[in-house]
């Protein structure tokens, strides 16, 4: 009875998870100013006259290419900045490397709603507001990024970085050819995280980009549904919005599992 359970017990949950996204893309591909539930489910009826026409009415382009540049060069500096952090956390001894380690990671429980307003403010002063470096900027101080890099690094012997270092290799060779090979599979499945952080994100994009040209794909739709946009519509922008989250996780899937599957190893 235990091996039926929890089978049984999965199944429900995906069942619930996955019902949200079947219905978005149902009522996508239903017919235009019919009705979204049950009509929906009548798949003899499916059309694609709301993709062509949320494409064409809105600027989803535009947003979509706000929300790559977002996620991706956030991806890009996260895991840049977190990965070289978490080697100094973990294997470089200097005077409060401790306090300093978790006196970031305490930021953690500094919800960003209430950083939101000084954030804005400095940001607007700098003549961040409308603009990618504002955009991007504030988010890449990721302390779950540089947690996760720090435990996963403490985990690598010494005795490579001893090694490396008894034949002349510098800091940032060290960095470079031993470090950054042995941590891919983590890389990747904190890629992926960022990447959905970022391509997700709703609060933060409203509040910097204030124009139509910077908005991101999230903050778009939104705007669709106080402009009157058919519901139809507004869910056939969405299901665009998940292919790239799809892909990417599809791209590294192989990363995710490898991550699970060394967790905990030691040398």
């Amino acid at each position: 009875m235990a091996r039926v359970r929890l089978p049984v017990l999965l199944a429900l949950v995906a069942l619930v998870t996955m019902t949200p996204f079947v219905v978005m893309v149902l009522v996508a591909f239903a017919p235009p100013g019919g009705k979204t539930l049950p009509g929906a489910f009548d798949l003899t009826r499916a059309t694609w006259e709301n993709f062509s026409a949320v494409l064409s009415g809105a600027d989803i382009g535009r947003w979509a290419a706000n929300s790559l540049v977002y996620s991706l060069v956030s991806v890009v500096l996260i895991l840049l900045f977190s990965s070289m952090a978490g080697y100094a956390f973990a294997k470089k001894r200097f005077p409060g490397r401790e306090v300093l380690f978790w006196s970031f990671l305490a930021t953690l429980m500094v919800p960003f709603q209430a950083t939101l307003i000084p954030y804005f403010v400095l940001v607007s002063r700098l003549g961040g507001v409308d603009t990618y470096w504002g955009l991007i900027v504030p988010t890449l101080a990721n302390s779950q990024a540089v947690f996760l890099m720090r435990q996963f690094i403490a985990q690598l012997p010494d005795e490579l970085f001893e090694a490396a270092k008894i034949d002349g290799a510098s800091e940032w060779r060290i960095y470079t050819t031993v470090v950054i090979p042995l941590i891919i599979p983590v890389l990747a499945t904190l890629g992926v995280f960022v990447f959905l952080w970022h391509w997700n994100d709703f609060l933060w994009p409203l509040v910097i980009g204030q124009s139509s040209e910077m908005r991101t794909l999230t903050v778009g739709l939104a705007t669709l549904e106080g402009e009157n946009v058919a519901v139809n519509q507004i869910m056939a922008g969405a299901t665009i919005t998940v292919l790239p989250c799809l892909l990417v996780f599809g791209l590294l899937q192989r990363y995710l599992t490898d991550s699970i599957a060394t967790t905990g190893l030691k040398s």
